[in-house]
């Protein structure tokens, strides 16, 4: 209602914001595809450190209809490339059609389905590159990736602490908490 013109400003890409957020785990799913879904939220759950997921959802109140220009039935297998580590992005109805980098810039390209070219991006989660450039992936432009973008084990916070810790013991001892409370040292404040 304050911007009924339409919103003048550029809408924010969840997924770009994960990552360049440093997230180690990142994905993109449908609200319509469960299996697509179960699959992320598994990959998520399993993933030691905090996941990031966005799920592409219509809402019947405030944006029904927003993302059928990639997941309507008739036109959602040209619009939408389901990765899966280690592959191709390949896409389409007829399964001929994918990316290619030049540079790095992506550029989609047509094949034969029966002669794959060597030359395409094969999806690959553990690359930080690589997740930048697919984040950017939109339809009209790109396809809209679907599944695990990016996966990466990294120490958590949590992780880190206690190993800090375990340092500490080993190299101080544990030390005396009544000693330290009933101790003479003293700071003065200036």
């Amino acid at each position: 209602k304050s911007t009924p013109g339409g919103a003048l400003d550029q809408p924010v890409r969840p997924v770009s914001f994960a990552l360049a957020s440093g997230a180690t785990f990142v994905a993109r799913a449908l609200d319509t595809d469960p299996r697509g879904l179960q699959a992320v939220f598994k990959a998520a759950a399993a993933h030691h450190g905090t996941a990031f997921v966005e799920i592409l959802q219509n809402c019947p109140i405030f944006n029904e209809g927003t993302w059928n220009s990639v997941t309507e039935r008739s036109v959602r297998e040209d619009r939408l490339v389901r990765l899966e580590a280690g592959k191709p992005l390949i896409f389409g109805k007829e399964r001929n059609q994918g990316i290619r980098l030049l540079g790095l810039k992506p550029m989609v390209v047509e094949f034969d389905p029966e002669n794959v070219p060597a030359d395409l991006l094969y999806h690959d989660p553990e690359d930080d590159m690589y997740s930048h450039i697919i984040s950017q992936f939109d339809y009209p432009d790109y396809p809209v990736p679907l599944g695990v973008i990016h996966q990466v084990e990294h120490s958590t916070h949590e992780d880190t602490i206690i190993e800090r810790e375990r340092l500490q013991r080993e190299q101080k001892g544990m030390g005396d908490l009544e000693a330290l409370i009933r101790g003479q040292q003293v700071w003065t404040m200036n």
